[in-house]
């Protein structure tokens, strides 16, 4: 299949994904380019959901970059401590910040190169930021946008920055931000891993992986599992 021919058939989907999901933004809660930095280093292996919830206390809790530098390890590890990973998740922030204060006075680079440079920062990170808090376009592969790549036929990979890449190449650079949102979304809602809902899916005539037989469950199913 030609790359035109894919290009078009990626626009068809994501055009239905958005008539479908038109209010779709980012799930993490934020306040500033900072609060999102943490959030996205906490989300790692963990819902957004989750992630809400321990924020909510702990951007009461440490107020600035100073803040999080200042605190003992410990005891930022007890504040995440629900977030899984805690203790490479709390020295990672607390590395993270202190290059925020020595290389950027305490603020978030807007640029993608710099964000990516930063401890704990890799290319997920960077497009989470770069593309919602900054306006920079840019695509964050999450195991959801991965998941979706791969079952939509856009590439057969598991690795990030290939899917990243891919997915850059199918769509115009204005969608390449909304795309994450359109694609984790709708493997939350419908394209659920291992119990995916075709028969309910907007895009299962553009799938490959389109099975009618994937339905969502009636309680009287449900009860002989």
């Amino acid at each position: 299949m030609s790359l035109k021919t894919e290009q078009t058939r990626a626009i068809k989907i994501f055009d239905a994904l958005k008539k479908n999901y038109p209010e779709v933004k980012i799930a993490l809660v934020f306040n500033s380019p900072f609060e999102l930095l943490i959030s996205t280093i906490l989300s790692a292996q963990c819902t957004d959901e989750r992630v809400n919830i321990v924020t909510k206390d702990l951007f009461k809790k440490y107020k600035s970059v100073h803040d999080f530098v200042a605190v003992p390890q410990k005891e930022l590890e007890k504040d995440i401590f629900s977030t899984g990973f805690y203790k490479q998740k709390a020295k990672s922030i607390k590395s993270c910040c202190a290059e925020l204060l020595n290389l950027y006075q305490g603020k978030v680079p807007e640029d993608f190169d710099s964000l990516v440079k930063l401890p704990g920062v890799g290319r997920k990170t960077a497009s989470v930021i770069a593309g919602n808090a900054f306006g920079i376009p840019a695509i964050a592969v999450d195991t959801h946008v991965k998941r979706l790549a791969n079952l939509l036929g856009f590439i057969s990979s598991d690795n990030p920055d290939k899917i990243e890449f891919r997915l850059k190449e199918l769509l115009p650079e204005k969608e390449w931000t909304n795309s994450s949102h359109l694609l984790a979304t709708h493997g939350k809602k419908i394209c659920v891993a291992n119990r995916p809902k075709c028969s309910l899916c907007v895009i299962g005539n553009l799938c490959p992986s389109f099975n009618p037989k994937n339905i969502i469950p009636t309680k009287k199913n449900e009860s002989r599992r």
